[in-house]
């Protein structure tokens, strides 16, 4: 598909912070990061995101940056989710894999409908600056390498791949 360099697709989703969130309202404040997960049944998503919310607050201390995890479920799976492992971050819930579909794309599984996993970081004037489109179930980018990437301008701070 290939997003990198395009504008992000924008979306308005509900989350389990009870209200909905659009890109387009988070962006107004600086960058974004879009995470779109499998589903509340995915033990690397929940991994994945245990290492965003680890970094969240910082990221949005210093760089003002929002993190956006996209699931493709219901909203009751995704609170449970959320709840189960503890996780600092809002879940928006995304149960017809529209929002999925716009970013990496779905596929059907032995779960259902569910998202492929991938990452992107958006840039504040809504330019997608990083994408990582999974390729099995357990690639995924973790959130340090994103905090990394936006504090070095939008280059891999390692000087190479993740």
């Amino acid at each position: 598909m290939g997003l990198e360099g395009e504008r992000a697709p924008d979306f308005e989703l509900p989350s389990t912070g009870g209200e909905p969130v659009s890109l387009s309202d988070r962006l107004e404040t600086g960058p974004a990061v879009v995470i779109v997960n499998r589903g509340h049944w995915c033990s690397f998503c929940a991994e994945q995101l245990q290492t965003f919310s680890e970094v969240s607050y910082d990221l949005w201390f210093h760089e003002k940056v929002d993190v956006l995890p996209v699931v493709t479920d219901p909203l009751e799976r995704v609170t449970e989710m959320r709840d189960r492992y503890d996780l600092e971050i809002q879940l928006l819930a995304d149960p017809d894999g529209e929002v999925a579909e716009q970013y990496g794309g779905t596929e059907e599984t032995s779960h259902g409908l569910t998202g492929i996993a991938a990452v992107y970081v958006v840039d504040e004037e809504g330019t997608i600056r990083y994408e990582q489109v999974a390729d099995n179930p357990a690639d995924r980018t973790y959130g340090n390498f994103v905090r990394y990437y936006i504090r070095n301008d939008y280059e891999d701070p390692f000087g190479g791949g993740e």
